[in-house]
């Protein structure tokens, strides 16, 4: 597709990710409140979109409690900070094996479950937007799957869609595009999408500006679409999402430093992101103006 740097871009903030980061920086939010505080901040600072996971409050494991969304969710609704709620669906698909000799039983730290106990929290949250992780990936532990098949994709995306939600495809590498492409083609994803293309996390797509090319070519033109690196390129990522057309994200769920030994939070995240791209004369969207592109509704949650 022919390229057009994006001089009109929003910013999304991935607030606390699903890592084991949480005992890394002291920035990392783990209780709901310090979620929604950090995520109000990031806002404050000028993040359209707030990515938010949820964890332990005592450990920061990271948790799939609906409980936890809820809190999180409210507390963010009733501040006087307007921003696009994003909430990650994608929990609950993680398989962790035995030894390379023994690989069953799976480990005790294995959590696979349905469709519908994956996307609980959004039935219950009604954010405006939810993350589908389009494919299944080895991580960069030697024995840890994200899984997600084909038919468990479908039943969520179905799920997600009746929700009436807006789902962003999390593309680690370009496969999961080409399964995006075809759950849209089957109407199972609505048409245009959001596409969150995930950079050098080993062992999808590695973070190399060649690679981000080859999937932001598999993108259809219609769709929106942001990118990250992690860590140190973080930045220079914000910067290469601008000139490509797309969007930002930046966040503690993908660096935790602002410089070299210097521990950043998310609002600095997004005001070093935000400098970057306006001096390269990009105007950062409100989350109102994200809206109206997007056809989002901001809605209450659900009745307890």
């Amino acid at each position: 597709m022919p390229l057009e740097a994006n001089r009109e871009l929003f910013i999304t903030c991935a607030v606390t990710g699903a890592g084991g980061s949480q005992d890394k920086s002291p920035h990392v939010p783990k209780s709901p409140k310090e979620i929604a505080d950090s995520a109000i901040d990031a806002a404050k600072a000028g993040a359209a979109i707030v990515h938010c996971h949820v964890r332990e409050p005592e450990t920061g494991i990271p948790s799939r409690k609906v409980e936890y969304y809820r809190e999180v969710t409210e507390r963010i609704r009733d501040s006087d900070v307007d921003v696009v709620l994003n909430l990650t669906a994608g929990m609950g698909g993680d398989i962790l094996f035995g030894s390379a000799e023994e690989p069953l039983p799976f480990r005790p730290s294995t959590d696979m479950v349905g469709a519908t106990e994956r996307t609980a929290h959004l039935a219950a949250c009604l954010p405006e937007i939810c993350t589908l992780d389009c494919g299944t990936m080895n991580f960069a532990e030697a024995d840890y799957v994200m899984t997600n098949t084909p038919g468990m994709l479908r039943a969520m995306a179905t799920i997600m869609t009746n929700l009436g939600l807006q789902i962003e495809i999390e593309a680690f590498d370009t496969g999961h595009l080409w399964l995006a492409k075809q759950l849209v083609k089957e109407g199972v994803i609505k048409d245009p999408v959001m596409v969150q293309l995930c950079m050098g996390v080993p062992w999808g797509a590695p973070d190399d500006l060649n690679t981000l090319m080859a999937m932001v070519n598999n993108i259809p033109e219609n769709w929106t679409y942001s990118a990250f690196g992690l860590g140190r390129n973080e930045m220079p990522y914000a910067a290469a999402a601008m000139l490509i057309g797309g969007n930002v994200r930046v966040g503690l769920e993908d660096n935790l430093y602002l410089e070299k030994g210097v521990f950043a939070t998310n609002a600095e995240l997004v005001e070093r992101s935000a400098s970057i791209v306006t001096n390269m004369g990009a105007r950062i969207l409100s989350p109102a103006e994200v809206r109206e592109r997007l056809n989002l509704t901001k809605r209450a949650p659900a009745a307890a």
